[in-house]
């Protein structure tokens, strides 16, 4: 490889040092490299758009954190670039290099040592809205309550079939990529993220015994906003990877899938997901 861009969080990188001295680090080894910035103090998260990264682009460096990553991956989803995260925040599961390993990476990501993990992303959109393109994520949908602090109860259908009435402060539809996420949060399982699968997890859920359902990638997902008060008034939230997506109203759904492209993430270690794992458990106990 020798075509590569740097998508960056300038919060993280301020003055843009570390992005730089990259560039100028595989410029100097025979690649080419643009950056873009996609957080900055000004604007705030910019959304960064296929059409920003250059045709030939081989390879993208993520400078930032697991946000970053999961924002760069769902923004440049069509590109079918690979993408590797440095991770220049605090815990980062899925960012694999830290700054003073990236330049020792770019070198074997030029000479062809590396490997391309295919990770499956979710897809939604609101029903009745089928024309519009689906949002799609790589981490998780999350169907929550806003405001008040009442409880939202939402009806879950597997292929069509009713599966499920949860009452509590919503649902997290996570991909096995998020399972170290907002799910691992809400007491859901950790998942290998190279596995196909839909995990369901209910967010403080009124019952005695809450627990997460592992659904198949395959199986269509609908979610109904059930009504508890006559005014049928109840409005929840729909959150695709912690950014906002859309609202639903008291009968309406969301239909969720597995969506039709894989993020592509580039490993330079050949270290196991159950030894990060370890390391990270290990760590922040």
């Amino acid at each position: 490889m020798k075509k590569f861009a740097v998508i960056v969080n300038a919060l993280k990188d301020r003055n843009l040092e570390q992005t730089r001295r990259l560039c100028s680090y595989i410029e100097t080894r025979g690649g080419s490299c643009q950056y873009i910035v996609s957080v900055d103090e000004q604007e705030g998260i910019q959304k960064v758009y296929a059409r920003d990264i250059q045709e030939d682009t081989e390879c993208i460096f993520v400078l930032g954190g697991d946000g970053t990553l999961i924002r760069a991956a769902r923004d440049t989803v069509e590109c079918r670039v690979p993408l590797i995260g440095v991770n220049m925040g605090t815990l980062g599961y899925l960012c694999e290099l830290e700054p003073d390993t990236v330049y020792e990476a770019a070198d074997a990501v030029m000479h062809g040592e590396y490997m391309v993990e295919q990770r499956m992303m979710l897809a939604g959109h609101k029903a009745g809205s089928e024309h519009a393109p689906a949002i799609r994520a790589l981490n998780d949908i999350v169907i929550h309550r806003m405001g008040s602090l009442s409880l939202v109860s939402l009806t879950v259908y597997v292929n069509g079939q009713y599966l499920n009435t949860f009452q509590g402060d919503g649902v997290i539809l996570s991909t096995p990529t998020g399972s170290t996420g907002y799910n691992l949060s809400a007491g859901g399982p950790i998942v290998d993220p190279k596995a196909e699968l839909i995990l369901l997890t209910p967010i403080n859920s009124h019952t005695l015994t809450p627990r997460s359902i592992v659904i198949d990638a395959q199986d269509e997902i609908a979610v109904e906003v059930e009504s508890r008060r006559v005014q049928r008034d109840e409005v929840v939230e729909v959150s695709f990877d912690g950014d906002h997506g859309c609202l639903l109203k008291a009968g309406e759904y969301m239909n969720i899938q597995k969506a039709d492209v894989h993020a592509r993430i580039l490993k330079i270690s050949r270290v196991s997901f159950l030894e990060i794992l370890c390391k990270k458990m290990q760590t922040f106990r």
